[in-house]
């Protein structure tokens, strides 16, 4: 697929919708034969906006070159993930996390994202928090041998210890309790959504293996899938959407539709 082609198709829809004849510019298309996707590079994020039309544009897209999803990436937005995953890089040679160091190489490489087979051997706790789910899946991808712990009845179709806590850790986890319970399994690796990367405790590592590799809600939900948890805080729950949304790992529309979920549950 052609770059011209694609913004061809692109002016054509937004035409058809009655929106602006807004100008734009792709830098790169890729395709990923294998998991059917499309990527667009745009130039930078005005041009990715106008790409994505409000969601609209972009799902028509997808329809029109019939392949099973559209994403759009500007270049800022890959660059700022390279210049974090050198960071991740740094922050674990040396440490008991260099089986890190294959996937972020892999990550460095993305659009696509073709992890390489690596194998974890830290016992690791891991506290089921809003993205539950792709924590679970992270570790099951890397073979780390783990204990899951959540707060009661959060997550009904996943299997873990429950433990008391406070609606609002499962956006802004309580570090301390979990070093603590860390300690008391034997693990050396906590994973969770922390508001952070990678931190030490002592010899335990602290780690949302998401922020740390800069992999964004969307994406997530695709290699993982998604439980919406049944208890919910949401005043915390808008303060972790605006957290992400700054970071670039979260698109507003997606956190608009976070919040107005929320508030639709009464939860």
């Amino acid at each position: 697929m052609e770059v011209k082609d694609i913004e061809k198709l692109v002016r054509e829809i937004r035409r058809e919708h009655g929106l602006p004849d807004s100008p734009f510019r792709i830098d790169e298309v890729r395709y990923d034969e294998k998991n059917d996707k499309l990527f667009i590079i745009a130039h930078d994020r005005t041009d990715k906006s106008v790409i994505i039309g409000n969601s609209l544009v972009i799902g028509k897209l997808r329809e029109r070159l019939g392949v099973g999803q559209v994403t759009v990436y500007s270049n800022l937005d890959l660059e700022i993930k390279r210049r974090k995953l050198e960071l991740a890089e740094k922050a674990v040679k040396g440490t008991k996390l260099e089986f890190l160091l294959p996937i972020i190489e892999a990550e460095k490489r993305f659009p696509p994202r073709e992890w390489p087979d690596v194998r974890g051997e830290l016992n690791t706790l891991i506290f089921l928090s809003f993205n539950a789910r792709a924590l679970v899946g992270f570790a099951e991808k890397l073979g780390l041998p783990y204990k899951a712990v959540g707060l009661k009845y959060a997550f009904p179709k996943l299997n873990y210890e429950p433990i008391e806590g406070e609606p609002r850790e499962l956006f802004f986890p309580d570090e301390e309790k979990l070093v603590k319970i860390a300690k008391g399994k034997g693990a050396e690796l906590v994973l969770a959504d922390f508001p952070f990367g990678l931190t030490w405790r002592g010899d335990i590592a602290l780690l949302n293996p998401f922020r740390f590799l800069h992999i964004g809600f969307f994406e997530l939900k695709y290699l993982f899938g998604f439980d919406w948890p049944t208890i919910v805080d949401k005043n915390a729950l808008i303060d972790f959407v605006v957290g992400l949304t700054y970071e670039g790992l979260m698109e507003s529309t997606d956190g608009a539709n976070l919040i107005w979920r929320a508030w639709r549950r009464g939860r």
